[in-house]
Parts: C-alpha cells; structure tokens; sequence
C-alpha cells in the first residue's frame, strides 16, 4: 500500500511538472557571438580598431626616429668627447622609456574603452532579453560559453541579435 503510494505520489508530480518543461527548460544565447556581429558592436570594434592602428602607426614613426637617432649617435662615438656621448645615450634612453610608456597608455585607453563599450551594449541588451523572455515565457536564460551541450532548439541568440539590431544602430 505505501508502495502505490509513492508511485502515485510520484507520477502526479511528474505529469505536473512535465507540462511546464519548455518554460522550465533553461535557454542560451552567445553573448560574445552578440557583442562581435551586432551593428553597434561592429561599429564599435571599427572605431576602436581605427584608434589602435592610428596610434600604433604614431608610435612605430617615433620609434624609426629613435632608431636614426641611436644609429647617428654610433656613428658619432668616436668623433665626440665621452661625456658627450654619454649624455646623448641618456637621452635615447629617456627617449625610448617615453616610447613606452606611451605605447602601454595607448593601449590601456583601448581596452577601456573596449571594456566601457561592451558594458554599454550589454546595458541596452539586458532590457531586450527580458522582454524576450516575457514574450516567450521564458525562465532562464544562460551564456553559451558555460555550457557543455545543449539542444539547437534552445539557442535564442539570432532572435537577439535581430531584436538588438533593431533597436540599437550604434553605442554612442
């Protein structure tokens, strides 16, 4: 008798939660597939791209003027005084430790902004996930990237990105 009991007890509860499966079942999306091929992160990933490159192109003129310079001052060894030689060294020195420096704020000032701007898309992305979420009576949502496996059927990412091109063109 106790026996049935449980297996009742048992199969009601099944039949109650089987019907909620599909709302009860967690869904994922690829954040970084969303950050990398929407509008306004591939928007933003140009202009960060375009700051780097026009800074590193700065930075590589300066070190071929440094390097000119280090080559004029071997040439010069010989022909001037020792103190003098010394000192012009010191100041290639100084040179190249101002080189790079502003070589590691160049790219500091990248990744912040990089960083800023990926907490701007994921701001307005929130939002949109959870109205998705609403309009399809959805529990759970969980970033690709921690999971092992998982079903096609469950990936929402494409509707996302859709929704997120729609609704924002840019991050500024």
């Amino acid at each position: 008798m106790k026996f049935l009991k449980k297996i009742t007890i048992i199969s009601v509860l099944f039949f109650v939660f089987q019907g909620n499966t599909l709302a009860d079942t967690p869904h994922y999306l690829d954040f970084k597939y969303i950050l990398n091929q929407s509008e306004a992160g591939k928007k933003g990933q140009k202009s960060l791209k375009n700051k780097l490159d026009s800074g590193v192109a700065k930075l590589q003129k300066k070190e071929k003027a440094i390097q000119e310079e280090e080559k004029n001052i071997i040439k010069q060894k010989k022909v001037i005084a020792v103190e003098e030689y010394k000192k012009k060294v010191n100041e290639l020195r100084n040179k190249v430790s101002a080189l790079q420096k502003e070589r590691s704020t160049l790219l500091k000032t990248v990744a912040d902004e990089r960083s800023k701007m990926r907490s701007k898309l994921l701001k307005n992305l929130n939002p949109i996930i959870k109205d998705y979420m609403q309009q399809k009576n959805i529990r759970m949502v969980i970033d690709k990237k921690n999971m092992l496996l998982a079903d096609e059927n469950l990936d929402i990412t494409q509707d996302i990105l859709k929704l997120l091109n729609a609704k924002l063109k840019s991050i500024n």
